[in-house]
């Protein structure tokens, strides 16, 4: 890795952003597959050169991260030929578990800050994790199509909800003019970040959330559960909603009973007004930043998070302020 310049951003590509990306990409596995269909065997980029960067970086964590992470390695990937970004959803708990605090992985991306608990794990194992905000999601409660008779929703109703000491079956028990109907109950699994910030942010300190839900990692199975059954509700990250709007249908949140019902959408989540706005995270190993296709892979990655590819996946990009002040941590982290 080259010294940085005086003043740091001088040497920085501030890259340009590569359009629109299309359908959202099934949380799973990444890899560079690009070496002998035109990129050439030698790592040379698609216009024939070679940059002579290789090398590998793993990537684990949360499924409302993984679509970003995706996007970015693919772009990333096209450019440098001969190094490997691979992306797997496994939860942000998940992934600060079994991969990144062990040491088996350079970035975990996360829904929900580190834990103290997480961060004592990796430090017993010499791992130190470097954050950076990356985005902003607005963390969306959704209903079957023909639930015409739910359109906003309190944080007090989906406590009752989604509370293990509520003992709400039906949806008549939170609203005597909602249907005698069963909840069928969909969202991620207690390895997710997006778990503990509902669990923290609305089921809140005083109890536990239900068990008796279909927990799964992956928010596409959740669309489908909601999608399938008329009582259905689940919660997910913006970007599924989005690339599933016809399916199921996004409902209107008030944090309190005399609050404003407001919709998910990305503006409502940079003004601030969603009540379940969140930021969203990358964490990486600060001994991986050594390596020089890791730093370059994050310095792309950073700088790419303040352009349209998040957005066009359904996410708030990282404001230009953001940017810069993760490219100057990421600089004295590195140097």
């Amino acid at each position: 890795m080259t010294d940085s310049p005086s003043g740091g951003l001088s040497r920085r590509r501030f890259l340009t952003s590569s359009g629109a990306i299309g359908t959202l990409a099934l949380a799973g596995c990444v890899q560079n597959t690009s070496r002998g269909d035109g990129s050439g065997s030698d790592g040379s980029g698609s216009d024939g050169s070679s940059d002579g960067l290789s090398g590998q970086v793993i990537i684990k964590g949360s499924s409302t991260v993984f679509p970003i992470s995706d996007a970015m390695a693919e772009e990333f990937m096209a450019e440098h030929g001969n190094v490997n970004v691979t992306v797997d959803s496994t939860g942000s708990g998940g992934g600060f578990e079994n991969w990144f605090c062990p040491g088996d992985s350079d970035i975990n991306g996360a829904s929900r800050p580190i834990s103290d608990a997480e961060i004592e794990q990796c430090s017993g194992n010499d791992v130190e994790p470097v954050e950076f905000e990356i985005a902003g999601d607005a963390l969306t409660v959704a209903v079957n199509n023909d639930a015409d008779w739910v359109d906003c929703i309190t944080f007090d109703e989906l406590r009752q909800i989604w509370s293990d000491e509520a003992g709400v079956t039906n949806w008549s028990d939170v609203r005597d003019e909602w249907p005698d109907m069963e909840i069928e109950r969909y969202g991620p699994a207690s390895t997710s970040g997006t778990f503990d910030y509902f669990n923290e942010n609305v089921v809140g300190e005083d109890t536990e959330h239900t068990t008796e839900y279909q927990p799964t990692e992956e928010d596409e199975t959740i669309v489908k559960g909601i999608r399938d059954n008329e009582g259905g509700m689940g919660y997910f990250g913006f970007a599924y909603y989005n690339s599933n709007s016809e399916a199921v249908k996004a409902v209107e949140v008030k944090a309190e009973e005399d609050g404003e019902c407001t919709a998910p959408s990305l503006a409502n989540a940079k003004d601030g007004s969603y009540p379940l706005a969140r930021p969203l995270f990358i964490y990486a190993a600060k001994s991986a930043l050594q390596r020089e296709e890791m730093y370059e892979f994050i310095e792309f990655y950073l700088e790419q998070a303040e352009t349209n590819i998040v957005q066009d996946i359904g996410y708030v990009p990282s404001s230009a302020e953001q940017r810069d002040e993760n490219l100057e941590k990421l600089d004295e982290v590195a140097g």
